[in-house]
């Protein structure tokens, strides 16, 4: 049996320009981990093994019934509480996040909780209780393709918030991207990630 790819599968949603654009993002299903505090850090980096541990067992008991696929891109939601002060000013160590992976639709709860099982027993820890999965729909939205380093996003952010202003929209949700590129693989100036504020 042909092993689904969701990037291919959904390819819009995996798609976007490096100038702003309007997009509409129908739901999805997803695989998800919350937290809080500095991406370079311990604790983000124990969210998002726990994350894809439990993603590769739903994986490898898909595979057992004949519904194989490819483990889909790493995808980050961000916000912070104090909304009255501009997010990039507020300190990484108050940033929340939701770590995602997108599923395929006909993956089950019940195969969720064998994987969180599975992952507890070889690693004697409860954090993979904290995954979850869940539908997600965001609607219209503003999209680009942001091309290099993590750093670099706020010119990214700032052309996204001048097409918002410019066509009268303002955020309906929180910061969106979708890591298209391995970062610990990839040159820093060829790292590409879609960059996603829901709008209304």
């Amino acid at each position: 049996m042909d092993k689904l790819d969701l990037t291919k599968a959904f390819k819009s949603y995996y798609t976007a320009t490096t100038a702003p654009q309007l997009a509409v993002i129908e739901k999805g299903l997803f695989l998800t981990i919350n937290g809080k505090g500095d991406p370079n850090g311990d604790v983000y980096a124990e969210n998002l093994g726990a994350l894809y541990a439990v993603a590769y067992g739903i994986k490898f008991l898909c595979k057992k019934a004949d519904k194989d696929f490819t483990v889909s891109k790493l995808e980050g939601f961000w916000w912070v509480e104090d909304t009255s002060v501009e997010p990039l000013q507020v300190p990484r160590s108050e940033w929340y996040y939701e770590l995602a992976i997108r599923m395929p639709d006909y993956v089950t709860r019940q195969q969720l909780s064998a994987s969180v099982l599975s992952a507890e027993k070889k690693k004697q820890s409860q954090l993979f209780r904290n995954v979850d999965l869940k539908t997600k729909e965001e609607g219209k939205c503003v999209q680009l393709m942001h091309i290099g380093p993590f750093s670099e996003e706020p010119a990214s952010l700032q052309k996204m918030e001048g097409f918002m202003h410019q066509h009268g929209l303002q955020m309906n949700g929180r910061h969106h991207e979708i890591y298209l590129s391995d970062y610990r693989k990839t040159a820093p100036e060829k790292l590409k990630t879609i960059l996603r504020h829901p709008v209304k």
